[in-house]
């Protein structure tokens, strides 16, 4: 019976998709927003020269120009990202890579799309259910007419639903093989063991296949990711604490100022005398 590794992680993922055409193909073919008869079907990795240098680039990264069935050319950035404030990143280095494609005196005809592809593993929009975003640059008094040249498309796994998608089979089996696959899953499901592409991948990424340098690598991957979670959960903790305590000083002064004694004040408020008396302080 198999081990597998999860294929979120950069060892698993860069292995999958950053060393076998094929699969790439397979996964943008389904999960990217492209037009009705319009395919991938030839990729290049890009040389290291072509690939933006900054220190946002942590996670996985696999980056592709693309020929399509009519010839056309275009790039994609694809990354697995465990970061909350990541939005400003991917556009930095979308840009970048739009950019860097020029050299000096080129023509600006030659520059070709960028798409950037995230795949995200914690809650991006809290606001909606919905797990896809596609975003475009367009008019925004009328979105149907585009700026070509930067797309992003952000895929929230943790919101993930097989229904929600149900049009789109193969994009349905590779995202449920990213999001369920990982070292507690003992048997590949029957669908995805069908699927020629799913199957190469799940194999890629079963646990003998690694050596011990790489799965120690692979922890310490696992382990910078729960560090950086942590590190968020603490801010988050931190400015929501702060927020209340902002509020409460506030309400405290507003009673102050409408004559309220400062013993009715701490009892509203929950301030001691001292902290409020603090807060009288910072204001005068």
């Amino acid at each position: 019976m198999a081990r597998y590794l999860d294929p979120k992680a950069d060892l698993t993922f860069k292995r999958i998709f950053g060393q076998h055409p094929k699969l790439i193909i397979s996964f943008l073919n389904a999960v990217m927003p492209f037009e009705p008869n319009n395919y991938i079907v030839e990729v290049e990795y890009l040389p290291s020269e072509m690939v933006p240098e900054n220190p946002g680039r942590k996670y996985s990264i696999v980056d592709v120009r693309c020929t399509d069935n009519h010839k056309r050319q275009f790039i994609v950035e694809m990354q697995s990202n465990w970061e909350s404030g990541f939005m400003n990143r991917i556009v930095f280095n979308a840009g970048k890579a739009y950019v860097q494609q020029l050299g000096k005196g080129e023509e600006y005809d030659l520059l070709q799309p960028v798409y950037t592809l995230a795949i995200l593993n914690e809650n991006f929009d809290h606001k909606t259910e919905r797990f896809y975003h596609h975003y475009k640059i367009v008019n925004v008094e009328n979105t149907n007419e585009v700026i070509e040249g930067l797309e992003f498309v952000l895929v929230e796994l943790v919101k993930f639903h097989p229904d929600r998608m149900a049009d789109r089979k193969l994009a349905v089996l590779w995202l449920r093989f990213l999001k369920e696959v990982n070292e507690s899953l003992k048997t590949l499901p029957p669908e995805m063991m069908e699927h020629e592409d799913i199957r190469m991948a799940a194999e890629l990424c079963e646990e003998a296949a690694f050596t011990p340098e790489e799965l120690a690598a692979y922890e310490k991957y696992w382990d910078m990711v729960r560090t950086e979670r942590t590190a968020t959960k603490s801010a988050i903790k931190r400015g929501e604490a702060k927020g209340r305590a902002d509020e409460k000083a506030e309400i405290a002064l507003k009673g102050l100022n409408m004559g309220m004694s400062v013993q009715d004040v701490s009892r509203l408020t929950g301030l001691s005398k001292q902290q409020i008396d603090e807060v009288i302080k910072s204001c005068s």
